[in-house]
This record gives structure tokens, C-alpha cells and sequence, in this order.
């Protein structure tokens, strides 16, 4: 059900403070109703496959890539520069990407990573959110992050019982996310790699269960997985710098924004019961339920549906300013 691909009409870089330039394209109509796909990771960076869940012929579709990876620049390559890379930071920088473009308000499309950074924004500037579509739904807090690195090595206990053992013996002690945030920030740029290597085959082992599971092969590039890992477990760590389920607490926020929450039962890198709660949460909800996992052509297809639904539904979104 996804959209042909279509190349962007305009592209940029935006400085946004903190030495930062953030990446950002428009594809799709230039008068179509303004939306906003915000990838997952964090640090994977968009790809075109971003641009294709919204019909192009309705959409003024935006992409970026957020700070520290994809064309944003500069790319992380030391601890020092991930002291500004923060969810409020990003936030910001969406905010600034909005107002570049001179867009009123848009609708947003957040994957994993990307629905706990759609739903921060959207508590902090509800007026500028017309309607949500979240995807595998995450909001970082420390206990999915436990899940997500500790107890869902109880499904592949081999690959799990690899990945910890990869952890030195002086590191032990530190949660399993620190642990790996120290081999990736070693002096030893051996030692960083190897780390960057089996960070990134955990994350390929917990996801594999989706439908037409394929590896990503960004993985095979050594720079591009080390850079995902070290942003990764920056934000894992501080469990993504917000207050213990912030996101849940002030989900009330978001009670006259319409929202769809897609989620598939079998995604055991982030469990259904994240979305469920977030569902009880939030007044101006729906929660779809799939027989998917973490990804995958079901998950593809319903939020292209959510999309089309939205756009069924709303009345008189304009393209640029109120």
C-alpha cells in the first residue's frame, strides 16, 4: 500500500544553535497538507522509504535527519558532542524546521524512536499538531529501556547471553546500557567497534520477528553503526532525558489532538502494553492492535491507511501560515 517514491522539491540545512545543522527536505505537493515523519533509532537518520507512506499528491511531506546523524552535521564522533543532544533539543529543532518553513501547524508520523519524539513535541506545542499517527509505539522510559537491553533476553536467550558477555569484566557492574556506552566512547577504537558490532546484532536479534524480517544492511557500514550505537545508548542511559513516563503522565495534553496508535502484538522490542497505557492516557486516542512486530508491510500498510484516514477526516488543514 506504500507510495511510489518522490524526490524532494527543496532541501536544506537549518542552523539551530549548539554549532548544530539539522537536515530537512520537502517532497510531495508544495500546497498539500504539511506533515512530518520523524525517524526511529535514535540516530538511524531518514531514507526515502520515510517519504512513502503519504500520498504525494496530498501531502507536503517533510523529512529531517536529527541532530548528530544522516546529513546533519556535525555527525557524532566524540562523547563532548552529544552534551546538547537531548529530547528537548530536538524538540526545538522540529520546532525551528516549522517555523523555516513557514508551516502553521502539521500533521506528525512517528516509528519507535520517533513516536517518543512526536509526543514531546506534541505536549510541549499541542497548537502546532493537527493530528498523530505513531507507529511501534515507544516513550523511552527506564523501564522499557530495561526491557529492551535486560528482560527480553528471556526470547533469545543465546543471542542475549552473547551480547552481555561481550561486556568486560571491570564493567559489570553498571546497568547493561552504560556498560555499552563506555566500550563505544573507549579510547581503544578496536574496542569501539567491536562494541558498535554487537550492539547493532542485539538490536537486528530483538526485531527479527517482524513479518518479512530483512537485516538492515546500514548495519554493514562500521562508521554508520557506530554512530547509531553511541546516540542510541546516549539517550537509552537517560532514559531519553525526560521525567520517569512523563510522556504518560501528561498524555492529557494531548486530548484535542486526534491520534492512532498502531501497534503489533508480537513486537517484543517494545510491548504492546506501552501503547495501551498511552491509549488510556489519551482521551482523543484509537489503538489498532496488528498481528506484526516491531516493523514490517502490516505495519507499513496501516499507517498508510491511519494517513488516508486523516486526511478522510480532517477539514481545511492549510499548507502555510494561519
Amino acid at each position: 500500500m506504500i507510495f511510489p517514491d518522490v524526490e524532494p522539491y527543496d532541501r536544506g540545512m537549518l542552523e539551530v544553535g549548539d554549532n548544530n545543522s539539522i537536515y530537512w527536505e520537502c517532497s510531495g505537493n508544495p500546497k498539500g497538507r504539511p506533515a512530518v515523519f520523524l525517524h526511529g533509532g535514535p540516530g538511524s537518520g531518514s531514507t526515502s522509504s520515510g517519504r512513502r507512506f503519504f500520498d504525494p499528491d496530498v501531502y507536503r511531506i517533510v523529512l529531517l535527519d536529527q541532530r548528530g546523524c544522516g546529513r546533519s552535521r556535525p555527525l557524532v564522533t566524540k562523547s563532548s558532542q552529544l552534551q546538547t543532544n537531548t529530547t528537548s533539543n530536538l524538540v526545538h529543532d522540529l520546532e525551528s524546521i516549522r517555523d523555516h518553513l513557514a508551516i502553521d501547524r502539521w500533521r506528525m508520523l512517528g516509528v519507535s524512536w520517533g513516536s517518543t519524539l512526536a509526543l514531546a513535541y506534541a505536549q510541549r506545542y499541542p497548537n502546532r499538531v493537527t493530528s498523530i499517527v505513531l507507529g511501534a509505539v515507544t516513550t523511552t522510559s527506564s523501564r522499557e529501556v530495561d526491557w529492551i537491553t535486560r528482560d527480553v533476553g528471556r526470547i533469545f536467550p543465546r543471542e542475549w547471553e552473547r551480547f552481555v558477555s561481550h561486556i568486560p569484566a571491570s564493567l559489570q557492574g553498571m546497568p547493561i546500557v552504560d556498560a555499552y556506552y563506555s566500550l563505544l566512547f573507549d579510547e581503544d577504537q578496536s574496542i569501539c567497534a567491536a562494541a558498535a558490532r554487537e550492539w547493532c546484532a542485539w538490536e537486528e536479534a530483538h526485531v527479527s520477528l517482524t513479518s518479512g524480517y530483512r537485516p538492515d544492511r546500514r548495519f554493514e557500514d562500521p562508521e554508520f553503526s557506530l554512530r547509531f550505537a553511541r546516540i542510541v545508548t546516549h539517550y537509552w542511559k537517560n532514559a531519553a532525558f525526560l521525567e520517569d513516563e512523563q510522556l504518560l503522565r501528561d498524555a492529557a495534553s494531548l486530548s484535542t489532538i486526534p491520534g492512532i496508535l498502531l501497534h503489533g502484538r508480537y513486537d517484543v522490542s517494545s510491548p504492546l502494553v506501552t501503547a495501551w497505557r498511552l491509549h488510556k492516557c489519551w482521551a482523543g486516542s484509537e489503538l489498532h492492535v496488528l498481528d506484526a512486530g516491531h516493523g514490517g508491510n502490516q505495519l507499513s500498510d496501516a499507517i498508510v491507511a491511519a494517513l488516508n484516514q486523516r486526511v478522510a477526516s480532517a477539514s481545511g488543514a492549510s499548507g502555510g501560515r494561519s
